[in-house]
């Protein structure tokens, strides 16, 4: 009578009725989950590319241009890694470092919400400031940055450890 309950009020919570509730009590571990892609924070799927916002990067050391594609929401950083540019991210992306520091174009930057104390307190540690300076893992992705051109200073200043390059999750 208990496990009836239990599954009673777990049809109810979900909100399953019906010959779906049948279905759910005759075989509870036929459920189904959400895939595991479907439960990380911040990541959405999408299955057009009308939302598609292409970014270029210039790296400055070496003059090389790499065309990218992202979609709104997409972490500035995380985007970088994922199509290995040479964008570090030695704190993970919580802003406690600067080797993430980009040089946007100036409509872009001017569009952009104001840097946040921390942010600003960091990037007053990098290397090539300029009016211009952001740090990558502190921005989002959206439409203003179709189009746009990121620029990667020369050298970037690791306090952690002289080379440690960490790998993204």
């Amino acid at each position: 009578p208990m496990a009836a309950l239990r599954s009673v009020a777990r049809r109810a919570r979900c909100g399953v009725r019906g010959a779906a509730a049948a279905a759910w009590t005759a075989a509870p571990s036929r459920r189904r989950r959400p895939p595991w892609h479907a439960l990380t924070a911040g990541r959405r799927w999408h299955s057009s590319d009308a939302d598609v916002v292409r970014i270029r990067w210039v790296l400055k050391k070496t003059g090389e241009a790499i065309d990218t594609e992202a979609h709104a929401g997409d972490n500035l950083l995380r985007l970088a890694q994922r199509y290995e540019i040479p964008l570090e991210g030695a704190c993970e992306g919580v802003a406690a470092c600067s080797t993430c520091h980009c040089i946007l174009e100036g409509a872009l930057y001017d569009g952009l919400p104001e840097a946040s104390e921390k942010e600003e307190d960091m990037l007053d540690q990098a290397f090539g400031l300029t009016d211009t300076s952001r740090l990558a893992c502190q921005l989002r992705v959206d439409a203003a940055f179709d189009g746009a051109t990121i620029t990667l200073p020369e050298a970037t200043r690791n306090f952690y450890v002289d080379g440690h390059v960490p790998k993204p999750h």
